[in-house]
């Protein structure tokens, strides 16, 4: 419905169903409630000791005042350390932007370039916010599926075929939020390939989930392919594999072009971001990093414990994903069945509703990923509420009945 006085931009763009859905689980049990949350991809682990240590020093040495858009020259300067050590890329500084968080990254080069009617491709299942931050931009949003049978992939025919005289970007996420989807070097050299014979195109790779991979590799794109290096963004940030989500430092390494464009539409915006946060992501990216290694084989355990649990529900078919910490089940054999409490599941979007209300188990619809019938269930949590959780689920599945 359009609401009289709010700007026609706003049509279509929706309140993120992670979000929603963890708004509702706080409502819960602020009656008293326990719900199980697994609906955000949040880290349980404490952001390191000694990235808390260089925020407070920070602080109290007086590294309170306004910085500069880009980002202070000692993050920018630590960044491109991290760029050049894990990616084997080089950026000079003023190819390199900081953000607040990497979901400001995104949007600020899509608000840089994209004009009405401009095409954002975004293989599906994707995270939400990609849609609705292209639709924000005057963009339209091209899906390309990548199927369950093929790992939920993306295939390059199938890229090939989606590119139009009007694409503007081609948006990446390795590994994949929601599907815990990883790109090969040798899937991702076909995807360039591709992107060589469409010069108009620019790429983004969101690689927020680089540390958190359990089978293969990591790479992205200009790494893959240096050639496409003049027209590629590669978006990461501390969030996810340091435990920085509430810290809000997001980078980005680009051509210095579209980089100063971006600074533009973020000096507009927000401006620059917190210096303690700053201080604080140097610390991490120049730290120790074995902690990664540490962390990511904590979340293989968790993985391998919740695809074996889901796979135990009635209904549920459950994918063992190679990163990130989401899986992305089907839930096809629960759907045209009835609730416990009456809700007839037709749809995924009613199987995590009525999981919520009446096993109160926090899960996100496929359906706001753009695939359906599927869940993504988080393991970002500890174990003792991934078992529980599962267990609710599978009692949840079990409960189900034929609708007459």
């Amino acid at each position: 419905m359009t609401v009289p006085g709010l700007a026609d931009r706003l049509e279509g763009v929706e309140e993120s169903a992670a979000t929603a859905m963890a708004e509702k689980a706080r409502t819960l049990r602020a009656q008293g409630i326990k719900v199980i949350g697994l609906s955000m991809g949040e880290p349980d682990f404490p952001t390191p000791p000694h990235v808390v240590a260089a925020a407070t020093a920070a602080a109290e040495g007086g590294d309170t005042k306004y910085p500069p858009v880009a980002g202070t020259p000692a993050l920018r300067a630590a960044v491109q350390r991290k760029f050049r050590r894990d990616n084997g890329l080089d950026y000079a500084l003023n190819e390199i932007l900081v953000t607040n968080g990497g979901k400001q990254a995104i949007f600020d080069a899509l608000m840089a370039t994209c004009n009405p009617g401009d095409e954002v491709i975004i293989p599906t299942p994707a995270w939400i916010s990609y849609t609705d931050m292209a639709k924000f931009a005057g963009a339209v949003p091209v899906f390309v599926p990548c199927p369950q049978n093929n790992g939920f992939r993306l295939q390059a025919e199938a890229l090939d075929a989606a590119v139009t005289p009007r694409t503007k970007w081609l948006l990446l996420n390795f590994p994949s939020n929601p599907s815990g989807a990883t790109c090969s070097w040798t899937d991702m050299k076909a995807i360039t390939d591709v992107m060589l014979r469409h010069p108009h195109v620019w790429i983004m790779t969101d690689d927020m989930y680089e540390h958190l991979l359990y089978d293969g590799t990591f790479c992205t794109v200009a790494q893959v392919e240096p050639a496409l290096k003049d027209r590629t963004l590669t978006v990461n940030g501390a969030s996810k594999g340091y435990a920085m989500t509430g810290w809000r430092v997001g980078f980005c390494g680009g051509p210095r072009q579209l980089i100063a464009a971006m600074e533009n539409v973020q000096g507009q915006s927000t401006n620059g971001i917190s210096t303690v946060g700053q201080a604080a992501a140097v610390a991490a990216l120049d730290g120790p990093q074995d902690l990664l290694t540490e962390r990511a084989a904590s979340y293989r355990v968790r993985r391998d414990l919740v695809v074996a649990l889901l796979n135990e529900a009635p209904g549920i078919s459950c994918h063992k994903p190679e990163g990130a910490f989401y899986v992305f089940p089907n839930v096809a054999g629960c759907l045209g069945k009835v609730s416990t409490g009456g809700r007839r599941i037709d749809t995924d979007t009613d199987l995590v509703a009525a999981l919520l209300e009446e096993h109160h188990v926090a899960i996100v619809q496929g359906a706001a990923y753009g695939m359906s019938p599927f869940v993504r269930v988080s393991y970002a949590t500890d174990e003792a509420s991934l078992r529980e959780g599962c267990s609710r689920i599978q009692a949840f599945c079990r409960s189900l009945t034929t609708a007459c």
